[in-house]
């Protein structure tokens, strides 16, 4: 079968980091391959190779037969090769329709000047495929996360109008904030695009990537350690590939429940934001860890944000430690004791250009004598590598800068400059496992489970039901900003997926 796209020998080093290592690939007509490995092992960079971002340090890309090298993502887009980033690519003050074509050989600017109706008119079709209902002049930065997702798929479809010839799709772990409705209209679109289209599949969620992919390819530290074919292969295999050992375990089970009649760390009663949530009430006592669920839009991040001081407009009682508090902002939640890891960590949970070191030590560095954040004294730098050799974070050094690590070691870091507060009480983690492998995942999951075991109080929201079951004492259902449903002690007694979905919709 002759191979759409080549790499043959590509590799890939940035500063201290070979993020690639003499990979071969090859991607056929009318396929979906999927592409899986652990943060870290080379994806993302793989992509952006293709994808005219970043260019190899050495080997060959052949795209029809023909050696490519292309500079910039608009020559790749300009040979039909469409990139939808994990770490979405559009910009914050330009409409949806300028975001879908900013990138792309079209009529619709001339002399310095938009054709608006036209393009906006182009952008609705656009937009139609992904199944979208947002107006083409809405700025991108009044979208949610999981809207400006969709828009990034509807950004590479646009490609389908613009380019002629048999296009190159690339999917950098597009599903990760989308509800289940949504990644069944993503896996619609991507069944459709074989017609006309090659695919590149990434993802964390092994069931998405057999479900999906024709072969699967598995990447280790940058080299390319193992090839399936469709059928031939299963979710237990494919992690061992990836993480090295078996799925089997790798969870540590809870050895002691928590402290329910310790009294109460935080205390959460009718709290109310205009439009999120109504009239939330529910409490949390010292080592418990209570996961919140919902589809898109059910409240629960606001929730999150409301507890760490960002949401000042919310209503309700609040009581951290049975003194009630008026949370109005991150400073004061600091000041009690309580650490947010937000979702978006990009745009509000890391330094970049800051090092590793930095951003692990920004918020607790006074508690060990030193209030900076350019350079981590002793006692902080042993607390920083003890939280980075204990998360698995994989870097050079805690010298690297952040945002050279991958999105999943981003993650890490970002979480772990909590972990280094000994003031700290209560942790909100906002999707927490986004990004994340398994193997990462299973490491946080170990993490979160020891901070509960030694009494700091969680708040999470989760992204699956299986992440809900295996980590919650409690789990809170939202839908329509309400609690819809409450399950207690799920350790002993653990619901079926079932019921929770019901409570969810």
């Amino acid at each position: 079968m002759n191979a759409i796209l080549t790499l043959r020998g590509v590799s890939k080093h940035f500063p201290g980091v070979t993020a690639l290592d003499d990979v071969d690939i090859d991607l056929h007509a009318h396929e979906v391959l999927g592409l899986i490995g652990q943060n870290g092992s080379g994806k993302s960079t793989l992509m952006k190779i293709i994808g005219g971002l970043h260019q190899p340090s050495s080997g060959e890309v052949r795209l029809r037969g023909a050696p490519v090298r292309f500079g910039s993502p608009l020559q790749a887009a300009r040979a039909g090769i469409g990139l939808v980033h994990q770490e979405q690519s559009l910009i914050g003050n330009l409409t949806v329709a300028e975001n879908l074509f900013i990138d792309k050989p079209t009529d619709f600017a001339r002399l310095g000047f938009y054709r608006r109706t036209r393009m906006n008119d182009a952008a609705r079709r656009q937009l139609e495929k992904v199944e979208l209902a947002v107006a083409p002049d809405t700025p991108v930065d009044e979208l949610t996360f999981a809207q400006r997702q969709m828009v990034e798929l509807a950004k590479v479809l646009s490609l389908e109008e613009l380019v002629d010839g048999h296009l190159v799709v690339l999917f950098d772990e597009p599903t990760s904030v989308l509800t289940p409705s949504e990644i069944q209209a993503l896996f619609r679109q991507v069944r459709r695009l074989k017609a006309r289209s090659s695919v590149v599949f990434i993802s964390h969620r092994m069931d998405e990537v057999l479900s999906i992919s024709d072969r699967v390819y598995v990447l280790s530290d940058g080299r390319n350690v193992a090839e399936r074919r469709h059928g031939e292969t299963d979710p237990d295999e494919l992690y061992e590939l990836m993480v090295g050992r078996q799925r089997a375990g790798s969870i540590l089970p809870r050895l002691n429940p928590p402290a329910m009649d310790a009294g109460k760390r935080l205390e959460v009663r009718d709290l109310t934001v205009p439009g999120k949530v109504a009239e939330v009430s529910f409490s949390v006592a010292p080592g418990e860890i209570v996961g919140l669920i919902g589809v898109q839009g059910s409240g629960a991040e606001a929730v999150c944000r409301s507890i760490f001081g960002v949401e000042e407009t919310y209503q309700g009682r609040i009581a951290v430690e049975g003194r009630e508090v008026r949370l109005t902002s991150p400073r004061g939640a600091v000041g009690l004791g309580i650490g947010y890891v937000p979702a978006e960590r990009k745009t509000e949970g890391m330094m970049k250009g800051m090092s590793v070191a930095a951003n692990m030590t920004v918020t607790f560095g006074s508690e060990y004598g030193h209030g900076g954040v350019l350079l981590a004294p002793a006692r902080e730098r042993r607390e920083a590598e003890k939280w980075s050799q204990r998360l698995k974070i994989k870097t050079p050094s805690l010298d690297h800068r952040i945002d050279q690590l991958s999105g999943g070691n981003q993650q890490k870091a970002v979480l772990s400059k909590w972990l280094l507060g000994r003031s700290l009480k209560l942790l909100v983690l906002d999707h927490p496992t986004r990004g994340l492998d398994p193997g990462a995942r299973a490491d946080l999951f170990n993490a979160i489970r020891q901070l509960a075991e030694d009494g700091l109080s969680i708040v999470f929201v989760g992204d699956t039901l299986d992440e809900m079951v295996t980590l919650s004492d409690t789990i809170l259902v939202l839908r329509d900003g309400r609690v819809s449903r409450r399950f207690d002690d799920v350790q002993s007694d653990r619901p079926s997926e079932e019921d929770i979905v019901k409570a969810m919709v």
